[in-house]
């Protein structure tokens, strides 16, 4: 399943439209939330039917195409099916119950409800929501597939316009020359990679070199915001939602350049290499650190493992996800223990005299635990489909789905 995206052009009224149909998808997406909550027993099949009631019983809901209001119904579903799973599990912490969606910024059609130009430079939406005709704007070229592998399509809000996503099923497996080389890697924040063999990428901090006009652009928004709109539930004015979305562009932009420096990384990476080990971090809980939430979050270490596993898939090479549990703490040259404090970047064994930096240190146990194992080539947490692959629904929110390889045990 490959995802080719395309920026749409249309009027002032279709973007209206399409604004209109993501709110109805959100509504539909929140009762069935809400009719699975209330009702014992419900399942993913009750959910799909219950969208023919609200059909029946809102009109703007009907407006919205019979597919897209079942794929809406899948997106709760998947939210209450990693619920269910993290019960099953016996996970640690929140079990990540399902919440009611506040700001959708997307709606998903399946096989029907939309049809493509004969040019395929053009898409038109036949439900009663009044989206009619977009442009499409890309580099990519539909010709190339049937329109049968066109399992989904889904139209995006982003803070610089719309944006169409066609989920296209097609065998993405490459083949490629054995290099017969291994890599163990360590992710930090001084450096974004270190390598068993001393090869150190320095972390592009994104985020950091935007700052200063990120808060510039923020404090502009902030001055333009009315409390006492707020208070009397008033539209702002359309200078603070220009500011907004002035600001919110600029973020996107700092996002974008991480995923392109996380996605060119992992393909050389992979490329270099038959067997990547790396560690499988727990960024979720280490962005609770309020010294170190900024840092990590603008090092993007899940989108580069997200692209280092999708591109392990493409080109069957081995990616191993090891546990981190003292990889920087333990000598790679006689195993003994060496505690030390984040501020210490050498790694000095008092036992065996080994010096090395400390990313490369842990990097080197890595690969000792990727190569511990046969590695799990082809296997992923959720079954057949890596990180970046497209599942049963898409989230509401833009992006693929959010999951990662199999953590092996120590």
């Amino acid at each position: 399943m490959i995802i080719y995206e395309f920026k749409v052009k249309g009027k002032n009224k279709q973007y209206s439209a399409i604004d209109d149909a993501i709110r109805a998808s959100q509504f539909i997406q929140n009762k069935c939330l809400r009719y699975w909550m209330e009702n014992i027993g419900v399942g993913k099949y009750d959910l799909n039917k219950y969208c023919a009631v609200l059909a029946a019983e809102f009109t703007f809901a009907d407006e919205l195409n019979s597919m897209a209001r079942q794929s809406a119904a899948e997106r709760a579903w998947s939210a209450i099916a990693r619920f269910y799973d993290n019960c099953k599990k016996k996970a640690q912490g929140k079990k990540a119950f399902p919440k009611f969606q506040k700001n959708c910024r997307s709606v998903e059609y399946k096989t029907s409800g939309w049809v493509l130009s004969a040019s395929r430079k053009a898409i038109t939406f036949r439900d009663k929501k009044g989206i009619g005709t977009l442009k499409l704007k890309g580099t990519y070229d539909l010709n190339y597939y049937d329109i049968k592998q066109i399992k989904r399509v889904r139209l995006v809000h982003r803070a610089d316009g719309y944006y169409a996503q066609f989920a296209i099923d097609v065998n993405v497996l490459v083949e490629s020359q054995p290099t017969l080389q291994v890599v163990g890697i360590d992710l930090g924040l001084k450096y974004f990679i270190a390598d068993n063999k001393g090869n150190v990428e320095l972390s592009p901090q994104f985020y950091r070199q935007s700052e200063k006009e990120l808060n510039r652009a923020y404090r502009k928004k902030s001055k333009k915001f009315s409390t006492a709109k707020k208070k009397a539930k008033v539209r702002q004015s359309s200078n603070y939602h220009k500011a907004r979305n002035r600001y919110a562009r600029k973020h996107l932009r700092v996002s974008r350049q991480r995923k392109e420096y996380c996605k060119r990384l992992a393909y050389s990476v992979i490329q270099s290499n038959d067997l990547v080990a790396y560690e499988d971090l727990n960024v979720k809980g280490m962005v609770k650190n309020r010294h170190l939430a900024k840092s990590i979050s603008d090092a993007g270490w899940s989108t580069f493992r997200q692209w280092l596993e999708y591109f392990g898939h493409k080109y069957g090479k081995v990616t191993v996800a090891v546990p981190a549990d003292y990889t920087s703490q333990n000598c790679s040259n006689c195993g003994q223990k060496v505690k030390k404090s984040l501020s210490t970047r050498t790694h000095v064994c008092n036992h065996c005299g080994f010096v090395e930096d400390r990313d490369i240190n842990a990097a080197i146990n890595i690969l000792k635990l990727g190569l511990s194992t046969a590695g799990h080539a082809g296997s992923y947490a959720s079954g057949d489909l890596p990180s970046w692959a497209v599942g049963v629904s898409l989230p509401s929110n833009g992006e693929s789905v959010n999951e990662e390889s199999q953590r092996l045990q120590p």
